[in-house]
């Protein structure tokens, strides 16, 4: 039996596709064949690399010794840093910080690479590991970031400080009649894609061409160019299907880099695919942010100050997650109009995981921090925590609008959006069985959870390349520099195109990932790529229409404007009587030896900012402290929406992220720097189970900030799902006096905070 996904009740014949529910061209393949991924492309005389890693957080290396591991069987070859003829990655940060490609003189964290191992076989590379001998004598490690900051022993030589990155913040008046002090913290999350990290590096002669899991396959070339010299016209860089990022494969790891540079050394095809204890303790950390909030106003329910002091844990090396505060500061006010706002931040060295870019990347860190001091300000005038928030709008009317710390949102309905989610919940029911159960002294506690978010998407607007061209049969060929790793652009592309061009999506051929094919490309993250590559694909789909009637004007040698064209019945061209299709056409121009074909390469003007607002109901068992999330509404509103089948898969993705970050997922490292939640066994990790049916409604504000009126989607769940969440929860212990416990909200940790409660009264 064939599966076509394409046979639709709406969006066909004399109707745009963009705005309706097409399903998604990628699924067929996904759900028969499946997907082709690094791990799964076949290679004769394929040589395997394993790594060694360092078993301590804090040491000085001594030695490392390959030889017995050279012995075993299947071994081809075996390398430490000493054989590593490539300069250090020089911090972009701090240049003073180098990062070895294998560890040299210091070990920083339980993980890093220090030796590798090359074998016949996976297995046989996998077994040598266990005969490197590492000589190491212990050194103390840092782990907390508050100690880091203190300054009192530097992790690296030649820095006299362990803050790496720093936001200077002004002067906040504390102005109100109220102040809210408190410090939330965002814990370590590991990332958890499907699909590890992978690489396969190929030679043919002087030509590299290298098979990455990866969300900007450009960026890796570039990396791979700058460090192992390579001429650009010599290497390739391809990624295949990608199972997950997240944000963790934006940039290029040592590991990336090595894989090829061995294969070069060796002059033979190598792979190395990510085992999940590699995952777990290297491949980049997400959030630990420590953040800090004053909050200033009157009992009459007006906030009037805000002050965010954040502590970002960089970890070992600072990587992208240093400059994590800075998107954090962007969203600083979040949907208020408050007089007085300041933001500052650290980001400090720990012997820790580097930490990185992860699902919404410094906004789900500023909209917790503000939501729940929304909470607790509510909590503390007696007012209803609705009834705040409409209080603090910004009103509709003030759009385009500047906060106090320089961002400018593009436009926004905050009340509406709140408006929407109460009604979704029925609220003032839920407000009257949660009063009932308080009285009637029941052990299943109901918590009612509000967030009213906005973030930014798009936030480091760059040239983004699309292209479109007449192909044979009057298909067309779509050629992006974004990536899709899972959020359909294929689909959501195809459908942009058909409405200028009137092409079906079925024929349209879809190229990404190929930096061969396609000429250049930023990758896929921070929500960007529909206001990039989207908006790109729909240019040059503009221009190959007018490209197509400026040849069919020449080819008959009339006026232009005697031209027209329809998108209606897969594209038509009329010259008086005369019908020709886009198959026409591409015969007429292949007689003459032309190519019909357009390309853009598309800069946004600012980045935009989508919103919404999330309510989570919750029921807490007092006597065990399990958190049962009951349900779960949303509102979200990302300007137009391209389809609602794949904006409410990504809303749902970025709610369950969010829901498990607030109850479930935390990375923990004890004091010597030991990893404790390294497993799955140990990483609370929730399934479909632990899940109510979300329900969800999609509000369409369009932004003027480009054309298709679009904003991104793909994280906005990860933002507004985790604060509402724990504010359901303390909404529910607020009977006990409760008014904070630090995520994830684990059953021991709530029945711990209600025992403590208890006994103090």
């Amino acid at each position: 039996m064939s599966l076509d996904f394409t046979d639709l009740e709406v969006g066909r014949g004399e109707e745009k596709l963009v705005g309706s529910p097409y399903r998604r061209l990628e699924d067929p393949i996904f759900i028969t064949k499946g997907a082709t991924y690094v791990g799964d492309l076949e290679f004769d005389d394929i040589a395997h690399i394993s790594f060694v890693r360092s078993p301590v957080a804090s040491a000085n290396l001594k030695n490392v010794d390959v030889s017995e591991a050279l012995g075993q069987p299947g071994v081809i070859a075996a390398f430490t840093a000493k054989d590593i003829e490539i300069p250090a990655i020089i911090n972009w940060i701090n240049k003073v910080i180098e990062r070895p490609f294998l560890a040299k003189d210091k070990l920083r964290f339980v993980g890093e690479a220090v030796a590798m191992v090359i074998g016949e076989t996976k297995a046989f590379a996998e077994d040598a590991c266990e005969f490197v001998n590492i000589d190491y004598d212990l050194t103390t490690p840092i782990i907390d970031p508050r100690q880091s900051a203190n300054n009192e022993v530097s992790l690296f030589e030649g820095c006299t400080s362990n803050i790496v990155a720093s936001i200077e913040g002004g002067q906040v008046a504390q102005i109100g009649e109220v102040r809210i002090e408190a410090e939330f913290v965002n814990q370590r999350l590991a990332p958890c894609p499907m699909e590890g990290r992978a690489v396969v590096a190929t030679i043919d002669g002087e030509m590299l061409t290298v098979y990455i899991s990866n969300q900007a396959p450009h960026s890796a070339k570039r990396s791979i160019i700058r460090y192992l010299s390579i001429d650009e016209g010599n290497l390739r860089v391809i990624t295949p299907d990608v199972g997950g990022g997240f944000g963790s494969k934006i940039g290029t790891y040592p590991e990336e880099i090595l894989v090829p540079y061995i294969a070069r050394k060796l002059n033979r095809t190598c792979r190395w695919v990510e085992t999940r204890s590699e995952s777990m303790v290297s491949l980049g950390h997400g959030r630990g942010q420590i953040a800090k909030v004053t909050l200033g106003g009157d009992r009459d329910g007006k906030i009037r100050s805000y002050c965010l002091s954040v502590i970002q844990d960089c970890g070992a090396y600072p990587e992208i997650g240093a400059n994590m505060p800075a998107l954090t500061r962007w969203m600083t006010s979040g949907c208020y109009d408050i007089d007085s706002v300041d933001f500052n931040s650290i980001s400090v060295l720990t012997n820790t995981n580097p930490t990185v870019a992860y699902r919404g990347a410094g906004r789900p860190e500023a909209a917790y921090a503000i939501e729940r001091a929304v909470d607790m300000f509510a909590t503390e005038i007696g007012m209803d925590k609705a009834e705040v928030r409409f209080k603090n709008f910004i009103d509709p009317k003030n759009f385009p609008y500047q906060t106090k710390v320089g961002s400018t949102y593009d436009c926004g309905n905050y009340e509406e959006s709140l408006r929407r989610v109460l009604k979704l919940a029925n609220y003032d029911e839920l407000l009257v069985d949660k009063e009932n159960r308080i009285k009637d002294k029941s052990d299943l506690l109901l918590g009612i959870g509000i967030s009213s978010y906005v973030e930014i998407t798009h936030g480091f607007p760059a040239k983004e390349f699309g292209s479109v061209e007449l192909i044979s049969g009057g298909k067309l060929s779509v050629k992006v520099g974004t990536l899709s790793h899972g959020q359909g652009h294929r689909s959501a592309i195809s459908m942009i195109v058909r409405d200028v061009t009137g092409v079906d999506p079925c024929n349209i051929d879809f190229y990404q990932g190929d930096t061969e094919l396609i000429e250049s490309g930023v990758g896929t993250f921070g929500s960007r790529s529909m206001q990039s590559g989207g908006v790109a694909c729909k240019r040059a789909a503009d221009m190959l229409v007018t490209k197509a009637m400026e040849f069919l004007s020449n080819h008959l040698d009339v006026d232009l404007d005697k031209v027209e064209f329809s998108w209606h019945e897969g594209g038509q061209f009329s010259v008086g009587s005369m019908c020709l299709s886009w198959s026409d056409l591409y015969r007429l121009a292949k007689n003459e030896g032309k190519v019909l074909k357009a390309s853009e390469n598309y800069e946004s003007s600012s980045p935009t900012f989508p919103f919404g607002a999330h309510l989570a109901v919750v029921e807490v068992d007092v006597e065990t402290g399990k958190v049962h999330l009951r349900d779960m509404f949303a509102i979200d509103d990302a300007g137009n929406i391209l389809n609602p089948l794949l904006a409410k898969g990504q809303i749902h993705g970025g709610l369950a992220q969010g829901i498990s970050q607030a109850l479930y997922e935390e990375f923990i490292y004890d004091q010597d720097g030991n990893p404790l939640t390294a497993t799955f066994a140990d990483y609370g990790f929730p399934t479909a189970a632990e899940f109510p049916q979300f329900r969800d409604e999609l509000m369409q504000t369009p932004t003027s900030v480009n054309e298709l009126g679009v904003k991104g989607i793909g994280e906005s769940g990860t933002i507004g799902a985790t604060p509402a969440v724990v504010n359901a929860v303390m909404d529910a212990l607020s009977v006990y006096g409760i008014s904070h416990i630090d995520m994830p909200l684990s059953p021991e940790k709530v029945f711990s905070a209600i025992k403590i409660a208890k006994r103090s009264k």
